[in-house]
């Protein structure tokens, strides 16, 4: 009975500091603004299917991304214990969930298999991160904080599986002591159990309360830790895969504001009613962390800094600025300063810093040549290059702020109708002195 009430206690404090968390970064996507409308739902499932659950992008870098999708697939999984052991401690019972029979043998054969190769995983990744320095690993935007925030979510994971097989080691030796019949099948703790042989019944089942509290004590920890690293992808790759744009690549989205100022040039009957019915635009492109769409702000969320999109960037393996990781940690990073200030005073809110210049320099913004290399190699499905667009066209619509030749460029196209400096009635004299074979034209 202290047992269930100290577990109870426990569970709410938990979702107690979660649910203060999660309604929290709500406040902050109230802040954003609407995207596209979520439709297609059966393409949206296909592709969380293939991306997110069949990691299918991870697998570009075949031996590592094994690694990667073990660890997925092993919290998909071990989840199920998880679940299970929340029913336990609420209801005082053990093993609740046995009644599925064979369904239940085998998900936790699975999750008892998985904790080992996940472990096994997690080694490597430390290895890697400790020792081998991989290059995508750095950055300007990777500070000292980001690689240690990666060491302890990988170190929490390691614990986690540890006490995972520890505690179903300990539950089949006391079995085996007590012949009693087990519930699920343990092939790997089966063969960790003699290590805990000669201890009696009550040291044994003492060493699996401990290891029982300390895996639980563990999620718990986890699952609050996370909003506040960059492994919070754990909650937020799925969503963020779902939620997808399913545009191609290359096609980048149009402002309303200018769609609508088109149609009135174009059929002003039409252009006027839809002018009346919308109010006028309170900045074109982004400026700040409350100008990007909700998408933009989920896809900040979802980054786990892995360096792919940059290590593929054009732009930033030919010696530039730019990183694509760095526009979406610099857009949570933006969030997390200004979004307090805006819950508090509203919108209005002004610190005197912007996700533009502050974070983000224009030298950044005009590196990027929209290649979508970035996006097509992120295995989440983040679009990097529609928030460095939206933030150029600010720059452009709002300030007036371009590149020399980019203005030169806008200056020609608004005076002669084409990005060349000649008029339209010179446009031909370069084929003054060529002998052209120009045919006849049919009367």
């Amino acid at each position: 009975m202290t047992k269930q009430i100290a577990f109870i206690i426990t569970l709410l404090v938990t979702l107690g500091v979660f649910s203060y968390t999660a309604w929290r970064i709500y406040g902050f996507f109230r802040l954003t603004k609407r995207a596209f409308p979520v439709k297609d739902w059966g393409k949206r499932i296909e592709l969380v299917l293939k991306v997110a659950f069949g990691q299918s992008r991870i697998f570009r870098m075949p031996l590592l991304g094994f690694f990667h999708a073990l660890v997925f697939w092993g919290f998909c999984v071990i989840l199920f214990g998880s679940i299970e052991m929340v029913i336990d401690g609420v209801s005082g019972s053990e093993r609740s969930l046995q009644s599925l029979g064979i369904l239940y043998k085998i998900i936790i054969a699975s999750g008892d298999i998985f904790a080992l190769l996940v472990a096994v995983s997690i080694l490597v990744f430390l290895f890697r991160r400790i020792f081998l320095h991989v290059r995508r690993f750095e950055g300007i935007e990777m500070k000292k904080i980001s690689h240690i925030d990666a060491k302890i979510a990988l170190t929490l994971i390691l614990l986690l599986m540890v006490s995972l097989m520890g505690m179903n080691a300990s539950y089949v030796q006391m079995k085996n002591l007590t012949g009693e019949p087990m519930a699920g099948v343990f092939p790997v703790s089966h063969y960790f159990a003699p290590l805990l042989a000669g201890m009696e019944i009550q040291k044994l089942h003492t060493w699996h309360e401990i290891f029982w509290w300390s895996h639980i004590l563990l999620i718990f920890l986890f699952a609050n830790i996370l909003p506040y690293s960059k492994h919070f992808h754990v909650f937020m790759s799925v969503p963020n895969v779902l939620l997808a744009r399913l545009d191609p690549l290359g096609k980048l989205p149009n402002m309303d504001q200018v769609t609508r100022e088109v149609k009135l040039m174009l059929n002003p009957d039409t252009a006027f009613a839809a002018l009346d019915s919308q109010a006028p635009p309170e900045r074109f492109g982004v400026k700040d962390c409350e100008d990007v769409t909700w998408k933009n702000y989920l896809d900040a969320l979802s980054c786990t800094e892995c360096g792919r999109c940059t290590s593929v960037c054009p732009a930033n393996i030919t010696g530039k600025r730019l990183s694509p990781r760095k526009i979406m940690m610099d857009l949570r990073a933006r969030m997390k300063e200004k979004g307090p200030g805006m819950l508090k005073h509203g919108k209005q809110y002004d610190d005197g810093k912007s996700l533009v210049r502050s974070y983000i320099t224009e030298e950044e913004l005009w590196a990027c040549t929209t290649c979508n290399a970035c996006a097509r190699e992120c295995p989440i499905l983040i679009n990097h290059p529609t928030l460095i667009v939206d933030m150029r066209r600010y720059l452009v619509m709002e300030e007036g702020s371009a590149p020399g030749e980019l203005k030169a460029m806008f200056s020609y196209l608004e005076n002669n109708g084409a990005p060349w400096q000649y008029s339209p009635e010179d446009r031909l004299l370069w084929t003054k002195d060529l002998e052209l074979n120009v045919p006849e034209m049919v009367q």
